[in-house]
């Protein structure tokens, strides 16, 4: 294990703590955390059979598992541009306290085996196919082709996060009803203005490391449109599983949660300033955890 580290000196210096949260802070924690829940939400919203809860637990570890080795990859690839951008001068590889070893993409693949391999035996084959999908999105199409070269690469590398909504529908139902369909379609579509966002307010950073985002192409003005367009498109289409199947309170979550972003879209587009990037990509997070809410309050307590 010693091999994963600076040097064994560093290693003796990093307690138990310190540890943890630099492995969360490398396998992307919190993002895995966010594909795992929105994969059990899924799963609970799609109709058909009930599934064991043993099964819920294997769908959220699996995803994790797998959303945790493409955040790891995604780090370790990018290590030269995490270190000239002060959002991720602070990420392991960058500060040394993991070496930046072909060690780590051992354990990487592995936990990704790991992930597939064990929701195609304990889940199905689709759930595993849209599992590794998502990962690979991330890691290979996004970070590896897309990223550095086109400012459209978050809009195709969004499709990462649908997988996981897939997956969690296809442990219900392999051949995907159109709720499940929806909200993949949801996740692609809030993907972009999520980011983008963010890259307003982290515009000199992504300009200075040469990453063409979409405000570094056009311009801060012209991005925070694409914002809000997006923002529209995401809301309305959030709005469309009302129609097939899911109950009021639902849409009620929907109607909240696209409103704020809508909200802070606008306020984006009249001042571009880094602080209203910041509340714009905050607020497509507190969207994003409303619709997960209402949708299981809506399946619990309505369905």
């Amino acid at each position: 294990m010693q091999r994963l580290y600076a040097d064994a000196a560093l290693t003796q210096q990093l307690d138990w703590s310190t540890m943890l949260k630099q492995l969360s802070n490398l396998f992307k924690l919190r993002i895995g955390v966010v594909m795992a829940l929105t994969s059990v939400v899924t799963l609970l919203v799609t109709p058909g059979q009930a599934v064991p809860a043993w099964q819920v637990l294997v769908l959220a570890l699996t995803v994790l598992l797998a959303a945790g080795s493409a955040g790891a990859f995604n780090q370790y690839y990018e290590v030269d541009i995490d270190a000239r951008m002060r959002r991720t001068n602070d990420r392991p590889f960058v500060t040394g306290a993991f070496a930046h070893s072909r060690w780590w993409l051992l354990l990487i693949g592995t936990m990704l085996l790991i992930g597939v391999g064990t929701a195609g035996w304990l889940l199905n084959g689709m759930a595993a196919l849209y599992i590794f999908l998502g990962a690979f999105f991330y890691a290979v199409v996004y970070t590896v082709w897309l990223k550095r070269r086109t400012s459209f690469n978050i809009v195709i590398g969004g499709a990462a996060g649908s997988f996981a909504v897939l997956a969690g529908a296809a442990v219900v139902d392999p051949g995907l009803g159109p709720v499940p369909v929806i909200l993949a379609m949801v996740l692609f579509l809030w993907t972009p203005p999520h980011f983008w966002s963010l890259a307003i307010a982290r515009h000199k950073d992504y300009e200075a490391v040469g990453v063409p985002m979409l405000p570094v192409k056009v311009g801060d003005a012209t991005a925070a449109k694409a914002v809000l367009g997006n923002t529209l498109l995401l809301t309305g289409m959030s709005i469309l599983p009302f129609f097939f199947g899911l109950g009021w309170l639902y849409l009620v979550g929907a109607l909240i949660g696209g409103g704020y972003f809508i909200y802070r879209s606008l306020l984006l587009v009249l001042d571009t300033s880094p602080k209203n990037g910041m509340r714009a990509f905050f607020a497509s997070l507190v969207q994003l955890a409303v619709l997960l809410v209402f949708a299981v309050l809506d399946a619990q307590l309505i369905g």
